[in-house]
């Protein structure tokens, strides 16, 4: 199916068969893994769309043309890892440039910010980005990249698209949304005035922990190409394995994504009432402060949390220690929960003041709500609450 044919379809069926066909000469329904690092040419120069794959290979083209029908855009490249696709975005600007990003954005894009490009002269303010008046007094002149998370990581902020997509074009600002945390199935940014999606095809993506990937998706011809030049300049390009394995992977993601929200909304609510217990972070509570927007935004909630735990920061630790059924580990997307404490795992490059500022506590707890049966993990988490108190 091509991506002109997947407007068609609902992304329950693009998810299964956008940018891919049988096999002409063997009827082969999944695409092969063209594992070549050269391809035979007609004469000089004359090849058949394919001549060495850091440019380009068949199976990550298969991929490339699956994310961006899931995601509406008309153009997906994909990187061997997120941190790849957003290193792209980053080589999209100038010396001089100005970016404005979130507050608790992802410890690996506040680090690939900080202590690499703005050694390139690249200046960022990290600002509250559901403050829109914050993110009105970052705006300058020089401001060429306005980058979003929504939902945040690990606070599970939820930021308007839209109003953020308008307010960087009249800066002549591009728009960039990390939609990781929520995937296409239940978020589309370009939908929204984003020009380019990013993803870490690591997570809900790929979906069983076992590939590393990233991906940008536009709907911009000039960007793509631009994002096209990087992407083999550079060549943080993903292995036609990794790209087979991504695209086994998107074909149940809206099943996947069904069972992780509803877990996420029942675990949510449990840990909500529990004594233990002193905040939750999930936008699919009513009590979230960006609710409703995420109601209006988003087609469900979202299978991430985060937590406080109503102890110290050893009761914390001792939390995420004794659990069985969330696996004490960094990243998130897969079949299996996971369970972390953002302060010493994936946002431990960001500096302790700043990162108390936007709220990351030394006791706050991230879980990825997994498809096991949602009582086992309360029983599980439980458990780990009693170890953590006696």
């Amino acid at each position: 199916m091509t991506t002109d044919e997947s407007d068609d379809f609902r992304i329950e069926t693009d998810a299964i068969h956008a940018g891919q066909e049988p096999d002409d000469e063997t009827g082969a329904l999944m695409t092969p893994i063209y594992a070549n690092s050269t391809y035979e040419q007609d004469a000089p120069g004359d090849h058949r769309g394919y001549e060495y794959s850091r440019t380009g290979n068949p199976t990550r083209t298969d991929l490339e043309a699956n994310l961006a029908a899931l995601e509406g855009g008309d153009y997906g490249r994909a990187f061997a890892s997120g941190m790849g696709g957003i290193n792209t975005v980053l080589n999209l600007l100038e010396a001089g440039d100005h970016v404005v990003a979130g507050d608790d954005v992802y410890g690996g894009t506040h680090r690939i910010f900080t202590q690499v490009y703005e050694d390139y002269d690249l200046s960022f303010d990290f600002v509250d980005t559901t403050d829109h008046d914050a993110v009105g007094d970052a705006l300058c002149a020089e401001t060429a990249l306005v980058w979003v998370e929504t939902p945040t990581n690990p606070l599970m902020q939820v930021n308007d698209i839209a109003t953020l997509s308008e307010m960087a074009h009249a800066h002549d600002a591009l728009c960039v949304v990390d939609n990781t945390f929520a995937t296409p199935y239940l978020q589309r940014p370009l939908e929204h005035g984003a020009d380019i999606v990013s993803h870490s095809l690591t997570k809900y993506l790929g979906g069983h922990s076992d590939v590393v990937g990233g991906a940008l998706i536009t709907d911009d011809e000039a960007l793509d190409e631009e994002i096209a030049f990087y992407q083999n300049s550079v060549g943080a390009t993903p292995s036609p394995f990794d790209c087979f394995l991504v695209l086994r992977g998107t074909k149940t993601l809206p099943v996947r994504m069904d069972r992780h929200c509803e877990n996420a909304r029942t675990l949510a609510a449990w840990l909500a009432d529990h004594d233990a217990v002193s905040e939750v972070y999930y936008p699919g509570l009513q009590r979230h402060p960006q609710h409703e927007l995420a109601a209006a935004q988003m087609d469900d909630f979202g299978g991430m949390l985060s937590f406080e735990f109503d102890g110290t920061l050893d009761q914390a630790s001792t939390v995420v220690e004794e659990t069985d059924v969330f696996t004490l580990a960094e990243s998130l997307g897969g079949v299996e929960s996971l369970i972390e404490q953002p302060a010493a795992m994936t946002h431990a490059a960001i500096p302790r003041e700043e990162r108390l500022a936007a709220g990351l506590t030394d006791g706050l707890i991230r879980v990825s709500v997994g498809v096991e049966h949602v009582e086992d993990m309360k029983r599980d988490l439980q458990t780990a609450f009693d170890a953590a108190q006696s």
